[in-house]
């Protein structure tokens, strides 16, 4: 069995800004919520699952990864929470290029971009189209249990939630049927879902060769998947490419970024062009908290 390990006095990093801001979906709060600033989460994700706990420490906050070991922490988890990454430096640069999210920040100051496993989360923005999180978690569960590999109850320690399966690989997944992927509540998203697989398991479509790309050929490249919009696509450059000048806009991010910019009517590729400009290569993460300044001032609803 492993022991814990525990990471100390972390700065501009909170569990819950991070996992429930739309950006992953195969993880549950399981802490009871009684105890002021501590947050504990079961996830799955990198082919491993993960119990971790935060609580306040001194300079900052702790984190228990537990039955971890350093090269674990080391070569999936910190990388996974993007820990390497100076957010003091980045919130900074957001502020320079719009004060108006000054405000925001501060009250979010926990917000990262994960660095997410390509596949899953190409499949995972696939099933979010027209879907609420809980319906998306749900689905990306039920694909989970249908073709990943099983969890051994025994080995891990602390982990509360049901999950009884990591996210399938490209093979897993592609070797089922359409019906069995509509029966995971999938809906019409099911053909695009079986497509994306059988591309990545061929080797069609692969995370080394879209990071060696530019931004735009890869969003291009993403884009020639069924059912993939520019949307989805640069959900995926961002959550698990590393593309932070990716700037994702639905329905909402449109409206918000017309009031507040435009004030008129603006097409999403324009919108999208203008904020990377503004914000240059941090536009997807100034994007989080764009969305969040909507949101509180009710913009666009």
């Amino acid at each position: 069995m492993k022991k814990d390990y525990v990471v100390d006095d972390v700065k501009d990093f909170h569990l819950k800004e991070i996992l429930e801001c739309g950006q992953c979906f195969h993880f549950s709060r399981t802490d009871s919520g009684e105890i002021p600033d501590k947050y504990e989460y079961d996830i799955v994700a990198c082919g491993r699952f993960l119990h971790i706990m935060e609580e306040p420490s001194v300079n900052g906050i702790k984190l228990t990864f537990y039955d971890t070991d350093e090269w674990e922490y080391e070569h999936i988890w910190k990388h996974y929470f993007d820990l390497e990454s100076d957010y003091g430096n980045i919130k900074k640069r957001i502020i320079d290029a719009d004060p108006r999210l000054e405000k925001i920040i501060s009250e979010n100051p926990g917000i990262r971009i994960l660095n997410q496993e390509f596949f899953e989360c190409l499949i995972s923005f696939i099933i979010s189209q027209n879907k609420q999180i809980p319906q998306i978690k749900q689905v990306v569960r039920n694909i989970s249990t249908l073709c990943g590999d099983k969890r051994a109850a025994d080995t891990i320690r602390f982990f509360n939630s049901d999950f009884d399966a990591l996210f399938p690989r490209p093979d897993q997944l592609a070797a089922v049927t359409e019906d069995d992927i509509r029966g995971c509540k999938a809906g019409f998203r099911a053909p695009y879902i079986m497509d994306a697989a059988r591309r990545v398991a061929s080797g069609e479509l692969s995370a080394k060769e879209l990071k060696h790309l530019p931004t735009d050929e890869a969003r291009k490249k993403l884009m020639s998947v069924k059912g993939v919009g520019e949307k989805v696509a640069n959900c995926v450059l961002l959550y698990s490419l590393g593309r932070t000048d990716a700037f994702p806009v639905d329905v909402w991010m449109k409206r918000v970024c017309e009031e507040m910019y435009f004030h008129k009517d603006t097409p999403k590729d324009v919108i999208e062009k203008e904020m990377c400009k503004l914000f240059g290569n941090v536009a997807g993460i100034a994007q989080q908290y764009l969305f969040i300044y909507g949101k509180d001032r009710k913009i666009g609803a």
